[in-house]
């Protein structure tokens, strides 16, 4: 473990970016407004968050950037890559994310942020004319590539680490299958150039061999896979994924835990989206939208536990649907019809309509996990990080385990792991030493 770790790390961090769309350009330029005062980092659990340390009695509440060394913002530095040939200025101003007094303090900067050449394949992503692409034909160059990429980013941004968090385009859902099974499949099927083999999966393969951290944003195929387990506990790196839990997800975290809490029974849940930015258009392809589909209805079922309760949550119909609505642009919009019961079996619905801004719940969720993820590789902590399991729709969990999807359980998760780290006890809230004089438990 690092000998300290509530000491501020020195040197710059290089966020890297495979993916300079909305996402990404909102996280650049809301860290810039932050750190010149223009805009409070709202979301964001290391800019915002506090902890308690010990009981409620001792009145010790922190910041958690008090408690642990994180990345100031101040250190912070960004590249990218696209297959689009947009720097970050004209991809801002294209998304229409934030207003444009917000963003004009900001041209100079963003326009110099422009993206790499990226890993492009058409049976990946089939809505995009890509125009910036890496010419490379083979497997192993492109990682070849991506990897030369980052050793000059290092260098040109002055950076004396880095963290990349892939935010593409959803690709299609392809499987790779046994490819991916091991390390020893994949290294073959890289030299095979298995065409199931895709630009996410190859994103991460160059970045946990150059030693960088690596957190999945997407639902696409990457390190949830064995063999990219493998490569990361192999070379010390640690990973994370998969899919950031923004919208109507976060919502089916903060719902379905209540329900299950006060025993109430769902019949059914009905969520269908509306979507007009460039996500939502890739999205409208069938093959991609099943990748998402994945991620979004695995939800449910881990919090619920049909298999314990199967007379409350044994036969949900559970229906997910993305519509790509133009007029929208960035601002989706979630709808959800729940059909829930109640005592003797009484029908009862609750109905949610999320208005929510993409690329503005996303931002933050990046910066954490960026700044996390140099935290735990700075820990020498390696493989799966399932204590950030808080950001994603779809986390990894150790094999043989369900995940955890419950957002209350994943954010203690979160905050104990920052109490040990730095070196408090963890708090399970059961009170019992204050009504219990024999057992001396609770915190």
């Amino acid at each position: 473990m690092a000998s300290n770790p509530a000491a501020r790390p020195e040197g710059r961090l290089a966020i890297l970016l495979p993916g300079l769309g909305a996402v990404a350009t909102t996280l650049i330029a809301g860290v810039e407004l932050a750190r010149r005062g223009l805009g409070k980092p709202i979301g964001s659990l290391t800019q915002m968050g506090t902890i308690r340390l010990g009981k409620r009695t001792e009145g010790r509440t922190v910041r958690i950037d008090e408690l642990v060394g994180l990345a100031s913002l101040d250190d912070v530095v960004f590249g990218a890559w696209d297959i689009v040939n947009e720097d970050a200025w004209q991809v801002a101003k294209r998304s229409n994310v934030l207003p444009a007094e917000q963003l004009a303090p900001l041209e100079e900067m963003l326009k110099g942020i422009k993206p790499k050449k990226g890993i492009f394949d058409p049976e990946a992503v089939r809505r995009i004319d890509a125009n910036h692409v890496i010419e490379a034909k083979s497997h192993r160059a492109r990682i070849e590539q991506v990897r030369k990429d980052i050793r000059d980013f290092m260098k040109d941004l002055g950076a004396s680490r880095a963290v990349m968090v892939h935010i593409t385009s959803t690709e299609t859902y392809r499987p790779a299958g046994d490819a991916v099974s091991s390390l020893e499949k994949l290294e073959e099927a890289i030299e095979k150039n298995d065409p199931l083999l895709n630009p996410a999966l190859l994103y991460a393969y160059a970045a946990i061999m150059e030693g960088v951290p690596f957190a999945n944003g997407t639902p696409n195929q990457a390190v949830e896979t064995p063999a990219l387990q493998e490569l990361a506990r192999k070379q010390n790196v640690p990973i994370a994924g998969r899919d950031l839990k923004t919208g109507q997800t976060l919502m089916k975290t903060i719902i379905a835990p209540g329900l299950k809490a006060r025993l109430l029974g769902v019949n059914g849940w009905f969520s269908t989206n509306i979507l007009g930015n460039r996500d939502g258009e890739v999205l409208d392809d069938p093959s991609a939208f099943r990748a998402k589909e994945v991620t979004k209805t695995s939800v449910l079922d881990t919090i619920l536990q049909p298999e314990v309760y199967p007379d409350l949550y044994g036969k949900i119909s559970h229906k997910v649907s993305i519509h790509y609505y133009p007029p929208r642009g960035d601002e989706k919009e979630g709808w959800d019809n729940i059909d829930i019961f109640g005592w003797l079996g009484l029908p009862m619905q609750i109905k949610v309509n999320f208005l929510c801004r993409d690329s503005i719940l996303a931002a933050p969720l990046m910066l954490d996990i960026a700044l996390f993820m140099d935290l735990a590789q700075r820990m020498k902590w390696r493989g799966m990080q399932e204590w950030l399991s808080f950001y994603f729709k779809s986390p990894m969990a150790a094999e043989g385990l369900q995940p955890e999807h419950d957002l209350f359980i994943q954010l203690t998760k979160l905050k104990n792991t920052l109490r040990v780290i730095a070196g408090e006890e963890p708090i399970h809230h059961t009170g019992l030493d204050y009504y219990a004089d024999d057992l001396p438990l609770g915190r």
